[in-house]
């Protein structure tokens, strides 16, 4: 695979001069036109160590706009990246649509570096390999570019360059040892390349002996993959299409749900639901701090109709925990910043540090509910979501994350009771809103929505929990007693 970049190829200084200007200015003109057409850029430098990419990433900053470009230099972690997922620093550093990310160093330095120096095994490999492949996919079908470069010197070079910098005392304890682990890294990167060459995500070997022959090379791959870009974009353009409303397929042949399935008919008894509710608040919190020494995070979602008590659970459930450990987040649509990312990007940047607890009223399947039936999303958009959702909540519960995710289920006639109480009670009033009424008018489409969503996204790592939720008391019992068996669970521990 390394051999075409071991060519001994170069660039004398006069064509560099002369191939140079033209490069920069087309690159400056389609960094505008990537700009103007929101499409965010990703160029990721990777290569054998000591091959010059901290050089590279120096030209492009003079080459480009530097408003429109940010440069992520991925190397030690910090103590709040090793604290959470490996994605979660990837996806703080994305680039905003219309601009320019330079990531030196990426998603495949860690997994390539374990492997090259057998502290993963082969399967731990691939499964990380398998993780790139999701990520790339997932953020150029949200319409980013991916350019990927991998810089290749020899070993003899690599040792040439050692030398050289021992001999200037600039030698860094890195560089010396990759050196040893030359051939070793070329068998583990190869392996790496060729699992994640794909074709909307090419892999470009570069030679970089020679350092005015690696930068043209650079400027003319990413003219030519920038170039393309916007004439795909132009001649799509035209095929778009307005977004439908979507009822979704997924029911049984007499059009029933896997809501259908809940019994709403249950009671709770009034005298002995407070005796009850403060038993499971008390295991709660002492579960909660339990957690909090093993550094042990939870994340819990909470979905559910208008009026199924997602606020009234929270209430009941964070009244358990201690507040210090606690965090609430209320999803609403999401704003400028946000907008102009992936909509996962807004969730991995909450995610809560070891040992505490994000709760999330409402959540990233908003992807597979509102915007599906509100008609806000393409059909094409929300059905990737599924498996989007499904890999991140994969990479969450990988990391050691508990999470429980709820679904609360009344029936038409008790949400119809709920809202009109709601307009009665004068303390009431603002939780009822014209559009609550409006999306009653969509309930059909939301139970095909929630049927759906249970299918496709309910897996052994992160199941659905339906509650029946007509009786607010068996609801909280029921939810508090969910969370506080996984963390029992989770902890190896009995109530």
């Amino acid at each position: 695979m390394f051999e075409t970049a071991e060519l001994g190829r170069t660039v004398s200084k006069d064509d560099f001069d002369a191939q140079e200007p033209q490069l920069h200015a087309q690159l400056l003109s389609l960094q505008r036109q990537l700009r103007d057409l929101q499409v965010p850029v990703v160029i990721v430098i990777s290569g054998v160590e000591g091959a010059g990419k901290g050089g590279v990433v120096n030209r492009l900053n003079t080459w480009f706009d530097s408003r429109g470009v940010r440069t992520n230099a991925f190397w030690e972690l910090s103590d709040e990246e090793r604290e959470r997922p490996r994605y979660w620093r990837f996806w703080r550093a994305l680039p905003e649509r219309g601009s320019i990310g330079l990531m030196l160093g990426s998603w495949y330095t860690e997994p390539i570096v374990e492997h090259a120096f057998e502290r993963s095994d082969i399967d731990k490999f691939e499964h990380e390999l398998r993780h790139i492949v999701e990520f790339e996919q997932l953020l150029i079908d949200d319409g980013a570019l991916i350019i990927k470069l991998w810089f290749h010197i020899t070993k003899e070079e690599q040792d040439r360059r050692v030398d050289q910098d021992i001999e200037a005392n600039i030698a860094s304890p890195q560089l010396s040892s990759f050196a040893k682990q030359y051939q070793r890294f070329i068998t583990v990167s190869e392996r790496a390349i060729r699992h994640t060459d794909l074709a909307i995500a090419p892999w470009h070997i570069i030679e970089a002996t020679d350092e005015r022959y690696q930068h043209i090379s650079v400027a003319k791959i990413l003219v030519d993959a920038m170039t393309r870009c916007c004439e795909n974009i132009e001649q799509s353009a035209p095929k778009k299409k307005a977004v439908a409303k979507q009822l979704g397929d997924g029911v049984d042949g007499n059009g029933k749900t896997i809501l259908d399935s809940l019994d709403l008919t249950s009671r709770m008894d009034r005298d002995a639901y407070e005796p009850e509710l403060q038993e499971l608040q008390h295991r709660l919190r002492r579960l909660t701090w339990q957690a909090k020494k093993e550094k042990r995070d939870t994340v819990l979602v909470f979905e559910g109709w208008d009026a199924a008590g997602k606020g009234g659970n929270i209430r009941r459930l964070v009244a358990g925990i201690d507040a210090r450990l606690v965090r609430v987040i209320s999803v609403a649509a999401p704003n400028d910043e946000e907008k102009s990312h992936h909509y996962l990007w807004r969730f991995w940047r909450q995610l809560p540090r070891p040992g505490y607890v994000t709760v999330y009223d409402r959540s990233w399947y908003g992807r597979v509910l509102v915007e599906r039936v509100e008609g806000l999303t393409p059909r094409r958009d929300w059905e990737r979501a599924y498996q989007e959702i499904n890999d991140f909540e994969e990479q969450l519960t990988e990391h050691g994350i508990v999470l429980k995710k709820f679904w609360l289920h009344i029936s038409p006639e008790e949400q119809l009771r709920r809202f009109k109480e709601r307009e009665e009670v004068d303390w009431k009033n603002y939780k009822i809103t014209d559009e609550d009424w409006r999306n009653r008018e969509q309930w059909e489409g939301y139970e095909h929505a929630v049927h759906d969503m249970v299918s496709r996204t309910s897996t052994a790592n992160a199941p659905w929990t339906l509650v029946p939720a007509n009786d607010k008391k068996a609801a909280r019992l029921m939810v508090i007693r969910s969370v506080c068996e996984a963390l029992e669970d989770a902890l190896e521990q009995t109530p």
